[in-house]
């Protein structure tokens, strides 16, 4: 039997359109954290009709020993009410026997709505022939965070994680630089914790970080960082950013750094030649199902093909540890690309206490270029620690 629990007013300006409606739905759901919402219209207005978390059985496609896992579910994407001079009502109800198809899955804000925290359970798909998550998962897992950051944030535009003033003026972001350390790789079936928050990176810039920690021992085993920064999709050049999308991020910029300072990895990074690199592997083309929703081909398939380059004993003897990636330009469906690699030993005094005092810690320098006129796409420079 259904119980109504609560009632809440909310108002729309006469000019939103339906998708911004949306977003300041899912905005507003974001802060009701119940478990499961399932809205359906009813009298001019939206009903939703809740499942309370606490009251459902913790060994559901939710939860795993008690961890929440994916954040919120919400049944549809939701769509609340229309404007009007009196209150508009959202009537909440507590019912039995909702469907489980989740079709968005979010997480919560917390540290005063400047954090976006999400938690993910890694799958048997994500994992590598050890058994671990892989770099590239690690990357995915950041990225549908970011994502799901600016979508429940309330300013989430029709793009691909561009804000409603980006969208109107048909500009998107582009990551320039990244860079992720790792402690520790998760294995399958274990749930991970991830924050993320976003800073400005001088006049045109913005920098995002993340942390994953362990939701078992709540320890941080990855931290990463990133700049971003603003380019018009249709003539794919960049853009200063406007006032007005400075003035929809700005209030969600806080003074906080994933990685610290010294620890961040600001050294150029060394451009291959055909002279220097010791590997180099050649016709990679991308395919359909490498470009994303910007036409351009996903900033996470780049790391496979740095890894065509990496010799097949290091990947098995070592883990990569930390991984720097600075995107120099666009790569499209047409391109046929170059992987080139070169490494050389460093001394760590981890490597050195368990090698007898040998290092054999390695760091690698990679660069992705067009194999037609040589361009640059990417530089990278990845340490690697042997395993244990």
């Amino acid at each position: 039997m259904a119980m109504m629990i609560k009632d809440v007013s909310l108002h729309y300006p006469n000019n939103l359109s339906k998708t911004e409606q949306e977003n300041e739905g899912l905005a507003c759901i974001q802060n009701l954290k119940f478990g499961s919402l399932n809205p359906k219209k009813g009298n001019g207005r939206t009903i939703l009709k809740v499942i309370n978390a606490s009251k459902s059985s913790s060994r559901n496609q939710h939860t795993i020993n008690g961890k929440k896992i994916n954040g919120v579910h919400v049944e549809e994407y939701p769509y609340l009410g229309q404007r009007g001079n009196d209150n508009n009502n959202v009537v909440i109800e507590k019912t039995e026997g909702s469907s489980n198809n989740s079709l968005y899955l979010l997480g919560n804000f917390v540290d005063d709505r400047f954090v976006y925290r999400q938690s993910f359970v890694i799958r048997s798909y994500e994992i590598g022939p050890d058994k671990t998550a892989t770099m590239e998962t690690i990357m995915n897992l950041l990225q549908e965070t970011a994502l799901n950051h600016v979508a429940s944030s309330g300013v989430g535009g029709n793009g691909f994680g561009a804000t409603r003033e980006m969208s109107l003026r048909k500009l998107i972001w582009v990551v320039t630089r990244i860079q992720i350390q790792v402690e520790q790789y998760s294995s399958w079936g274990d749930v991970v914790e991830i924050d993320t928050w976003v800073d400005a990176a001088g006049k045109n810039g913005m920098r995002r970080d993340w942390i994953i920690r362990d939701s078992n021992t709540r320890n941080i085993i990855t931290k990463a960082t990133s700049t971003w920064v603003i380019m018009n999709r249709e003539t794919r050049r960049l853009s200063k950013i406007p006032e007005q999308v400075k003035a929809e991020v700005q209030p969600f910029y806080i003074n906080r750094c994933a990685i610290p300072t010294e620890q961040t990895d600001s050294e150029k990074i060394e451009k291959l030649t055909d002279e220097t690199a010791e590997i180099i592997s050649s016709g990679l083309a991308p395919r359909w199902s490498d470009m994303d929703a910007n036409q351009h081909v996903n900033n996470v398939k780049y790391i496979g093909w740095i890894l065509e380059s990496v010799p097949i004993n290091v990947l098995e003897e070592y883990n990569l540890m930390s991984l720097t990636l600075e995107y120099r330009r666009e790569c499209r469906l047409s391109n046929v690309l170059q992987s080139m690699t070169s490494m050389r030993e460093i001394a760590t005094a981890a490597a050195a206490s368990e090698n007898d005092g040998v290092s054999a810690d390695k760091e690698c320098t990679h660069l992705i270029r067009m194999e037609e006129d040589r361009a640059e796409v990417v530089r990278a420079r990845s340490i690697w620690q042997t395993k244990q």
